[in-house]
């Protein structure tokens, strides 16, 4: 299997935690080549969809804080239809850049590239709103340009979530009571003014517990999740926000949520996604570069990392 990974510069890769390595890392043991390019390096030229690809011998971290763990060869302009497989991992946020990305992606598609995730899967499925399509899994949820439509919400509910469409990580998230004294300016900032479309949903409790990650990978789910638990006085659970990650085994309701989500994902070409869960409500479908391998590899023994580098090669084929 020859493989190109489109992501951030692997120098900055944090090797102890990172997905997109351990990917490499069980692809490598597999013997398969390796290539690595940015998003920005993809390019149409004569009517095909190339990328300045570098191949690259991956050599294996020595240490938590090891970023030689990679060998980079030259940049060889490489058409992606060339590739038995091509891995797109770039990070959002999902600005105009990364929307030219996913169209180079699904032209690369027609041209004979397997493509994973898909670019149409990753412009239908903003990683927010594609709970729309789910909604007897979700809490109360409002979408929105006007900020008169979130303080009725918020005075219907009286605690609940505001965040944009568009952010990861825990970016721009805030909760909102109705006698927060920074309802105006929370609003006034993250919407800029009535000129950008946020969601809003009805607080959940739960996220006490945990923001649950459960992986979707080739239709399957993986056994386990990985609640993300926020740190005193924080609402966000996530990782970036300094949220402490437990792997667990799946609900009921976390497996209810899971297989249903699951042959509609696969249908739609989306290899890999990852659902929050808090409590029993789904809150996003992260498509683009869903994290939590290492966690539950780590802590549950379960080599989520193999798991994928099969459905890739499954799905490569297919």
């Amino acid at each position: 299997m020859n493989v190109l990974f489109i992501a951030d510069p692997m120098s900055a890769f944090k090797t102890y935690k990172d997905t997109t390595y351990v990917m490499m890392r069980e692809m490598a043991k597999r013997g398969w080549q390796l290539a690595h390019t940015l998003s920005g390096e993809l390019s149409v030229q004569q009517g095909l969809v190339v990328a300045q690809a570098a191949p690259f011998e991956f050599l294996g971290a020595k240490d938590d804080h090891d970023h030689s763990w990679f060998q980079n060869g030259d940049k060889i302009q490489t058409a992606l239809k060339d590739f038995d497989a091509v891995i797109m991992r770039t990070d959002p946020p999902f600005d105009m850049q990364y929307l030219y990305a996913t169209q180079f992606l699904t032209l690369a598609a027609e041209q004979g590239a397997k493509v994973f995730n898909s670019g149409q899967a990753m412009r239908d499925f903003n990683e927010k709103l594609a709970i729309l399509n789910f909604s007897r899994f979700t809490a109360p949820t409002l979408v929105t340009t006007r900020s008169a439509d979130v303080r009725a919400f918020l005075k219907e509910h009286g605690d609940i979530i505001v965040k944009p469409l568009d952010g990861m990580g825990g970016m721009g998230i805030f909760r909102l009571t109705w006698q927060d004294p920074n309802i105006g300016s929370i609003l006034e900032t993250l919407m800029q003014l009535d000129s950008r479309t946020i969601m809003a949903q009805r607080y959940i409790p739960e996220i006490a517990d945990g923001d649950k990650r459960i992986l979707i990978i080739g239709g399957e789910v993986v056994p386990y999740a990985l609640a993300r638990i926020p740190q005193n006085g924080e609402t966000r659970g996530n990782l970036a926000a300094g949220g402490r990650g437990v792997a667990q085994e799946l609900s009921e309701k976390d497996r209810e949520i899971a297989e249903t989500l699951a042959p509609e994902l696969k249908r739609r070409g989306i290899l890999l996604a990852g659902l929050d869960v808090i409590g029993s409500n789904l809150t996003e479908v992260n498509v683009t570069s869903p994290t939590g391998f290492q966690e539950i590899m780590k802590q549950k023994g379960f080599d989520v990392a193999a798991m994928f580098a099969d459905a890739v090669e499954y799905w490569s084929k297919a």
